[in-house]
């Protein structure tokens, strides 16, 4: 284990126990790891140190050190806002959650914390050596404070299209390379998902359980490759054979279905706004699907052929 590792446990340790808040001399003299003398080089330290902590999303308090005159400030951490109500995992299921996050890394140290209160991840000190992840999913502060906020039910505030929002958020997915929020919008008044990207600014997390999530499981972003793209869809008229048909029925779905001939061949309404994802159904199916038009994204489709094959 590192140093500072080490150092940061240890004032995660000092801090949860601490019945009032502490100096920043008694952290000094009572966390291990830090410097014997007070000075620049203790202060720059400490200061280091609040800054990860707080990037983990550890409740990190400052309050006055009661019976100081003049007034000190002082640390601590808030055991009820620390510590992660037990999800009732069974010890496979710990196990599963812990062999996810360490194949499949985030990139930088978001969502650490998390990890640790729910026994720390696979690799390093935990015993059969260091894990190399199988992937990585980009994670930076937005998605971090998002996560956190979800835990504990925290409302999130920001501008998205130019407009301020307030978000009561109900869970995040990964989609496609993309982070994307699901929740209560105050401004529209429904449940509404939000891009990551599209987000502009910070996000800014309020008081911890200031709502309640709907009874039951929480819808996501479940729109398929083709509508994960910008502007108003383009409705596609695609037929697929009857060799096909089956497959196609499962994989648009039957709201897309608008004809089904007598020799088994399938007609689908598609709305397309990502035409790359578009492509990749219909060549999925070979010669067994036709797009019928619009005549712009039947010639999309031959300019890209075309142009993969070019020399």
């Amino acid at each position: 284990m590192s140093q500072k590792l080490e150092r940061l446990l240890n004032l995660i340790a000092a801090l949860l126990e601490t019945p009032r808040a502490l100096s920043a001399e008694e952290i000094r003299a009572r966390v291990p790891g830090y410097p014997d003398e007070a000075g620049p080089t203790f202060r720059r330290a400490f200061e280091r140190d609040k800054d990860d902590l707080r990037e983990m999303g550890v409740p990190l308090r400052v309050e006055t050190v009661p019976g100081t005159d003049p007034p000190q400030t002082g640390y601590r951490i808030p055991r009820d806002e620390y510590y992660l109500r037990d999800p009732g995992l069974e010890p496979d299921e710990l196990a599963a959650l812990h062999l996810a996050a360490s194949t499949v890394g985030l990139d930088g140290d978001h969502g650490l914390g998390g990890l640790w209160k729910l026994g720390g991840a696979l690799g390093g000190d935990g015993g059969g050596g260091e894990v190399e992840p199988l992937g990585r999913l980009p994670a930076d502060a937005a998605v971090a404070v998002a996560f956190q906020a979800v835990a504990e039910r925290r409302p999130l505030t920001f501008r998205y299209r130019g407009e301020a929002r307030t978000v009561d958020p109900y869970r995040l997915d990964f989609q496609l390379g993309r982070w994307y929020l699901t929740g209560f919008d105050h401004l529209r008044g429904e449940e509404r998902n939000f891009r990551f990207d599209r987000i502009e600014g910070e996000l800014a997390a309020g008081r911890p359980r200031a709502f309640e999530r709907p009874q039951g499981a929480v819808p996501g972003v479940e729109r398929a490759s083709w509508q994960l793209g910008e502007g108003e869809p383009v409705v596609a008229d695609l037929l697929v054979d009857a060799d096909h048909a089956a497959l196609a029925r499962h994989e648009l779905g039957e709201a897309a279905v608008t004809e089904e001939r007598a020799d088994g061949s399938v007609r689908f309404s598609v709305g397309v706004t990502n035409r790359a994802g578009f492509r990749a159904v219909v060549l999925g199916h070979l010669d067994h699907a036709e797009i019928l038009g619009p005549p712009e994204l039947r010639d999309d489709l031959v300019a890209w052929l075309r142009a993969l094959v070019a020399p």
